[in-house]
């Protein structure tokens, strides 16, 4: 392979994680959701509110960890509408998900006109002493920017709190056998809103990713849709944290070729380099179907979807 070749590959890692990053982090926020037992069909527009902050914030005062924290802020307050509907008013999940999704849209698409055209500066790629120089791995993982390494370290702490601490039982108790949960006297209403919250904090900050790193200016609809894609990655990565790392960075190789396909002046369809990441998600999507029906092996929380009401069996 020549060194054209070599760097080609290189440089799609390299934009493999950096547009994989907002889709980890609307996926750990879906699989924090999720775990719970909530669903939560409303991550793009989620993500578009956390967007519209993250942007409007940076452009006002200059500071990108003040816009991510607002981003963050905001999105978990919207979702609280969700977790409202769901869990206190016991209304549908999926219903009340597409309509979050819609008043997202909406509601940055709104507040968003006043800022079409504008631009801010773009988050910096830091290089990690020592790690960015290891050959091929310190480019691709360890010359990014801020938001990527964050993004390490949300991982590492979703996957411990989830699955090494009493919390984390606790809340995936709430997603499996919420009767059981509440025998032992836990509250699943305040474990599922903590989830919604904490996964509404998470989508957030992937939607602030987008104005704050990968584009700069402001265009209405930012995410074109990635948040649909995220709600695929919950369930391919089977509801664990440490998969949705590497499902998202495959999507993102998906969007990323795409991308670099077209600057090469590939002649294929424009059309269909833009179906390739959706195409991969109806794919993905249907081999997790075939799994479950020949295997019967679901690792889909028992009691996902499933309102809650105290004495009530399911």
């Amino acid at each position: 392979m020549n060194g054209f070749g070599v760097e080609f590959i290189i440089l799609t890692f390299i934009a493999s994680v950096k547009m994989g990053t907002p889709l980890l982090f609307a996926t750990m926020g879906g699989v924090v959701n999720e775990r719970s037992g909530v669903v939560n069909l409303g991550i793009d527009g989620l993500m578009l509110v956390g967007a519209l902050t993250a942007f409007v914030v940076k452009l006002n005062y200059d500071s990108t960890w003040l816009a991510v924290l607002a981003a963050a802020l905001v999105s978990a307050a919207v979702a609280l509408i969700h977790a409202l509907v769901c869990i206190s008013l016991r209304a549908n999940q999926i219903a009340s998900g597409l309509a979050l999704g819609l008043f997202g849209v909406g509601l940055s698409g709104l507040f968003g006109a006043p800022y079409v055209g504008k631009s801010i500066v773009a988050l910096p790629d830091i290089a990690v002493p020592v790690l960015s120089s290891i050959p091929l791995l310190g480019r691709v993982l360890f010359q990014q920017d801020g938001l990527v390494y964050f993004s390490f370290f949300c991982v590492a702490l979703t996957w411990y709190l989830l699955f090494y601490t009493r919390t984390g039982l606790n809340l995936r108790s709430t997603g499996e056998a919420p009767e059981v949960s509440n025998s032992i006297g836990l509250s699943v209403t305040k474990y599922r809103y903590m989830a919604v919250w904490v996964g509404g904090l998470l989508i957030g900050v992937g939607g602030a990713y987008f104005p704050l790193v990968l584009t700069s200016f402001w265009v209405d609809n930012l995410t074109a849709g990635r948040g649909w894609i995220a709600v695929a990655l919950v369930i391919f990565a089977f509801w664990h944290p440490g998969k949705a790392l590497l499902g998202a960075y495959l999507f993102g190789a998906a969007l990323a070729l795409q991308l670099r396909l077209q600057l090469l002046g590939v002649k294929m369809s424009p059309y269909f380099l833009e179906m390739l990441p959706y195409v991969l998600t109806i794919l993905v999507l249907t081999l997790a179907t075939i799994r479950y029906n020949i295997k019967g092996v679901s690792q889909m929380p028992a009691a996902l979807g499933l309102t809650f009401v105290k004495g009530e069996k399911h």
